[in-house]
């Protein structure tokens, strides 16, 4: 999974750019997570929760991306999606279908997590 974070000096918005079969990873970290401290806590503690074994799993919906997580995967999906339907996000980007979804590994996830976080942290 390959991805790299970038700030827009205009807006000061943050925006994360995954590979092509993870990119709506970006769009739930740059329009979802964003700047959000708070939620960015509770992401992380549910995995903490969720590598003790003392949950199996948690979702968390959001308006139009959500995301859910278990002791081995996550997955990062749209909610509304009908078939050939292009979805518009803020950024300019679309998603089809196709990739309307994406997993990768918990502990990955977790690393670029915290990766965002120290990334917003220094262009603050």
């Amino acid at each position: 999974m390959e991805y790299e974070f970038l700030r827009n000096s205009m807006t000061g918005t943050f925006l994360a750019r995954f590979s092509m079969e993870h990119a709506i990873m970006g769009l739930w970290f740059s329009e979802v997570l964003a700047d959000d401290k708070a939620f960015y806590v509770e992401i992380g503690q549910t995995i903490v929760q969720l590598q003790a074994n003392q949950i199996t799993n948690k979702v968390f919906v959001g308006k139009s991306l959500s995301v859910e997580l278990d002791n081995e995967q996550v997955r990062v999906f749209a909610n509304e999606i009908d078939m050939d339907q292009e979805i518009e996000h803020d950024m300019g980007l679309s998603l089809y279908t196709s990739e309307s979804e994406a997993f990768c590994g918990l502990e990955d996830f977790y690393e670029v997590l915290l990766s965002w976080r120290r990334f917003i942290d220094e262009k603050h």
